[in-house]
């Protein structure tokens, strides 16, 4: 369970009739003016540099090696894999670009001709993949096609970035919107983007909310919110928020409207069983509060009444006054963790856990660290109450008022002024341009209708609760150019790209640098500096961590509960962690991209380490580690992967097949026929066999072993592994044998598993850069974007397959920098003045 996942606000006030009135109003203008076919100002009807042809000369593909290879299973009687290439003319690579693609990425990952099938020798396929490739980039060179990146929202991450880069202010996405769906592995997929009349109530109610938060309206009324604690261990220190000298517990970034009184409550970990307070029997527990590492206050409990509990399995009788006390502390004793405390407004970081200290031998607290283990009676902290605010008052300043409030009003006259000021500097971040009088205007009259209803800050906060729910803020809408050609590929305007270039490497809004550089129709010709520019800064830091879960499905960590006793919510966020921080340090020291896999580093904390049967480093701060262990190195000894790739209760080698297949081979295999019967497990009577002999008996099915023969030997290399990451030797009592053959060699080892991956195969870099062009252009890649990623991997090999080379070379490409152009006439708003009206 997510640390500190919180509960959600209460919605305490409804807009005005009035008030929702106007809101609809400019979000309905908002979108009519988004979905207008209009010119942008900078877009003009040109194209980008499209991508070079190979230099090396090839031969023409050769008809001949097709008709004798490939036509005997893909013809029109038996059309294998529905693919028909008896009639196909390579010659004409306009009409059939799309089965040539196709042909070229079987034929490039050994996929086809199928085992067991006639195969030219390899200098024969080399010289015929490279015939058509070259025949596809080179008309795609002279005719590109950028793909077409549908209008969308922003999804919870880039509202949530969007949000805290705009206004200073951290909210909780979670508890404000839904999630998002995923296409093409990825939750910033266009086509999954839409929004409905429900969803932008959400986005109503969210931007209602954060204007009342960040200005500091008295309109906020006292809510509880309640961050929760999970599986975590209680016998470490739980992240590196927590002070030094604490176990357990948690930390949370709290946002306080108001300058005011807060209630602070703590609910202890109850037995499952019988519902008493855990740990409180013998010993005395000192709890510490703390609001940004100051402490406000330190709570006793337990060791009051020592002894057994006599209520816990039949009522205390009524003349065992002593046993009813002693019950009723066991049920009850952290009624007394409350203290009520003042506070000033902002987001501030809350602390509560144990103290880990044994002032005298006679009082030692019992923690797992001090018997090599984590006790499950030890206590702990289930959930985290903050009640408020109470009396609040408006606060004079705060980081989010400091950056709404750029000019201040001395009198009734200036209001106005400063208000269009304020919301006019607003509306350029939030719009991701420069604004005109037709984008401020609607925010300044909702401003006076909350001027008129109170004061000057009452019209402020209305009119950012205007800007937040404008489509103008919360769709990416790329216009296209007056008289563009249905179809035709058009070149995207300074200010599209400056949009694009943010959302990729921030996830966010650009700022003002990018902006202004757009505007003067500037950023193309500074764009290797951007580039640098926005990988340097530290909000780079969440396209890393966000491209990265996906991509390597560390994010399917959270929903899994692996059946092991090592394995707790402190460990999965461990797990976690690592790769996000060997990620990170793979892109900011500009690494080869080959390094992912070999790379001889990582990073651990102290309960990972034990994991890996690590020695010497302890607590809970993750530290950079040389790990001499080959078996540890890169990301496929790293546990998070592992454990993504398993079941709850043990391994499986079709799962990490598949997985490698997909995420660093690119060649997933088919979906699985249906009525697949379960593979047979141990039965406890019988002498125990490996998986790989069950494996084997599975794979006798003909329909299965296709797959299989493709994706298991490669599972099989990763079988020392068990369920969650840790080495082992046996499997049931079995001997594992992971030995494969791979291309023909002989793989013994992770290490060779891995040397194997990157030059056998040779589609590591390829994979990379069509994950990661994915993720940047928000949509899947069709047969007309291969040229573009061949070019990329061309590029890779002549800059060392450095990141800096693939996030320039994808930034710099004609999908990033161009768009096609709608293949039919988008609809006329023709609604746009009636709706508008009402």
């Amino acid at each position: 369970m997510p640390e500190g996942s919180r509960a959600r606000y209460n919605l305490v006030d409804m807009l005005g009739k009035l008030r929702a009135n106007v809101l609809r109003a400019v979000i309905v203008v908002g979108i009519a003016a988004l979905v207008s076919a209009g010119a942008a100002p900078s877009a003009r009807i040109d194209a980008a540099t499209p991508q070079a042809a190979p230099a090396q000369a090839a031969a023409a593909p050769s008809r001949p090696l097709v008709d004798q290879y490939c036509v005997g299973c893909h013809n029109e009687r038996l059309k294998s894999g529905e693919l028909l290439l008896a009639g196909v003319d390579l010659t004409d690579v306009a009409r059939n670009a799309a089965v040539m693609e196709k042909v070229a990425r079987k034929l490039r990952g050994g996929s086809m001709p199928p085992e067991g099938r006639p195969r030219p020798d390899k200098p024969t396929m080399d010289a015929f993949i490279a015939g058509l490739e070259t025949a596809l980039d080179r008309h795609a060179a002279s005719a590109p096609n950028p793909g077409r990146v549908a209008s969308r929202r922003l999804n919870r991450a880039e509202y949530v970035n969007a949000i805290y880069d705009l206004l200073g202010l951290e909210v909780n996405g979670a508890e404000l919107l839904p999630s998002d769906m995923a296409g093409f592995g990825f939750d910033n997929n266009a086509d999954v983007l839409s929004i409905t009349p429900a969803l932008m109530s959400r986005y109503i109610a969210a931007a209602t909310k954060i204007s009342r938060i960040a200005v500091g309206s008295p309109d906020v009324r006292p809510i509880t919110q309640v961050y929760k604690v999970g599986f975590e261990s209680r016998a470490l220190r739980a992240n590196e928020d927590m002070p030094f000298a604490t176990v357990g517990g948690l930390a949370v970034r709290h946002a306080f409207p108001l300058d005011g009184e807060y209630v602070f409550r703590i609910k202890m970990k109850r037995n499952g069983t019988v519902s008493t307070i855990e740990g409180i029997d013998e010993d005395e527990q000192d709890i510490e509060v703390r609001v940004d590492h100051q402490l406000v206050k330190q709570f006793k409990i337990g060791g009051k009444y020592k002894g057994p509990d006599p209520g816990v399995l039949i009522a205390v009788p009524e003349d065992d006054k002593d046993g009813q006390v002693l019950h009723d502390y066991r049920m009850n004793a952290d009624g007394a963790l409350e203290v009520r405390l003042p506070v000033k407004a902002g987001t501030r970081l809350v602390a509560a856990g144990f103290t880990d200290s044994a002032p005298s031998p006679e009082r030692v607290p019992r923690r797992g660290r001090l018997f090599g283990g984590d006790d499950p009676n030890a206590p702990g902290i289930d959930m985290l109450y903050i009640s408020g605010p109470f009396n609040g008052k408006t606060p004079e300043t705060t980081p989010t008022r400091q950056r709404i409030f750029s000019c201040h009003p001395s009198s009734a006259r200036e209001e106005e002024t400063c208000a269009r000021q304020i919301l006019g500097s607003l509306a350029k971040r939030a719009y991701r341009r420069p604004v005109t009088d037709a984008d401020v205007q609607p925010l300044v009259a909702i401003y006076k209708e909350g001027r008129a209803s109170r004061d000057f800050e009452a019209g402020v906060e209305r009119g950012i609760e205007a800007l937040l729910s404008s489509p103008k803020f919360l769709l990416r809408v790329e216009r296209e150019p007056a008289g563009a050609a249905r179809g035709a590929a058009y070149r995207l305007s300074d200010l599209e790209l400056a949009s694009r270039l943010s959302f990729f490497l921030w996830r966010s809004l650009p700022d003002d640098e990018l902006i202004d550089l757009a505007a003067k129709n500037q950023l193309r010709g500074s764009l290797d500096k951007q580039v640098k520019r926005l990988l340097a800064d530290r909000r780079a830091s969440r396209f890393m961590k966000d491209f990265s879960e996906q991509w390597l499905e560390v994010r399917n960590l959270q929903g899994l509960d692996p059946n092991a006793p090592a394995f707790d919510d402190s460990l999965r966020k461990a797990m976690q962690k690592e790769t996000e921080l060997f990620f990170e340090s793979q892109v900011r020291e500009d690494r080869p991209l080959q390094d992912l896999l070999r790379a001889n580093y990582t990073f651990l904390n102290e309960q990972l380490a034990r994991h890996y049967g690590i020695n010497n480093i302890y607590g809970s701060h993750f530290r950079r580690v040389t790990m001499t262990d080959e078996r540890r190195q890169g990301l496929l000894g790293q546990a998070s992967i592992l454990t993504v790739t398993s079941y709850a209760d043990r391994t499986s080698v079709v799962l990490r097949g598949k997985w490698i297949l997909e995420n660093l081979v690119g060649t997933p295999p088919p979906p699985p026929p249906p009525n697949v019967p379960p593979l047979k497990e141990n039965d406890g009577r019988s002498k125990p066999t490996a998986l790989r002999e069950r494996m084997e008996q599975h794979r006798n099915n003909a329909v299965c072993a296709s797959c299989h023969s493709r994706m298991d030997p490669l599972g099989f290399a990763l079988e020392h592994y068990d369920a969650i990451g840790g080495w082992r030797e046996t499997d049931g009592g079995a001997q594992i044998n992971s030995t494969i053959a791979l291309h023909g060699e002989t793989i013994e080892s992770p290490k060779a598993f891995r040397e194997a991956l990157l030059t056998q195969t040779g589609e590591f870099p390829r994979t990379v850069s069509e994950k990661l062009l994915t993720y940047a252009l928000g949509r899947g890649l069709e047969f007309y974007d291969a040229p573009t990623v061949r070019a990329l991997t061309r590029d890779l090999s002549g800059h060392e397959y450095r990141w800096s080379a693939l996030l320039l070379g994808i930034v710099q490409s004609t999908p990033f920098q161009m768009r096609r152009a709608a293949e039919t006439a988008s609809p006329a708003p023709a609604t746009t003045s009636s709706a508008a009206a009402r």
